[in-house]
């Protein structure tokens, strides 16, 4: 497949992911909880496919322009994603923490669009 089509893949997991980490923060803000979230399976859904789309677009993208190998550029991108990731986890035990990844979020989509466009 073209690394097009993987880039595509790609922003659409990435907008998928973080209007679920959205929607858990200003529930979380709302002072909300884990059960008392009533779209709860539908922000996890979401939640899980972007995440899903994002790890396989990437590494499609990977493969594709160096052969399956991983550069170390990509190693501070994992780490921001594996956040992104673990957000439906950190804010279903503590809801408190949705003002913090309300900014938090944003700043990790920086650094992983920083190291994917000033890489050599």
């Amino acid at each position: 497949m073209s690394i097009e089509f993987y880039l595509v893949l790609h922003i659409l997991g990435i907008a998928l992911l973080f209007m679920s980490i959205g929607a858990l923060a200003m529930h979380g803000i709302a002072g909300g909880t884990r059960e008392t979230n009533p779209a709860r399976g539908l922000v996890a859904a979401t939640h899980g496919i972007g995440t899903l789309l994002i790890v396989l677009a990437g590494f499609g993208m990977l493969a594709v322009k160096y052969g399956g190998a991983m550069p170390g550029w990509v190693h501070p991108k994992l780490l921001a994603w594996i956040v992104l990731a673990a957000a439906p986890a950190i804010l279903g035990r503590k809801p408190g923490a949705a003002r913090v990844f309300w900014f938090l979020a944003p700043l990790l989509a920086v650094v992983a669009a920083y190291f994917a466009f000033n890489h050599k």
